[in-house]
């Protein structure tokens, strides 16, 4: 896999680090109605929605709509991927990214 450029460099209009150590990562994310965050790589990671909403994920030439719930909590392998806010509400997002031992 290409890696895309990460996060902070690419999306910083949704993405503010939290907390980061030698072992991981922690990223606030918030989306207002139809914000995007442009193409960008993530290692494996945890999301925790903290305000729910629609979220259109382009990755590989594939187009997905995921629902996200307040309160659920996804576990994603290694991707590139760009996400947009397809909603009307504003989706605010913990990720919890993993570093390589």
């Amino acid at each position: 896999m290409n890696m895309a450029p990460d996060p902070m460099n690419i999306a910083s209009n949704v993405y503010t680090i939290i907390n980061e150590n030698e072992r991981m990562r922690v990223l606030r994310v918030i989306f207002k109605p139809g914000d995007t965050a442009k193409m960008h790589h993530h290692p494996e990671h945890m999301v925790y929605v903290l305000k729910g909403g629609k979220l259109n994920f382009t990755s590989e030439g594939k187009n997905q709509v995921m629902d996200l719930k307040e309160g659920s909590a996804v576990f994603l392998e290694a991707q590139n991927h760009e996400a947009t806010n397809s909603g009307n509400s504003v989706v605010d997002l913990l990720v919890v990214e993993l570093k390589s031992p």
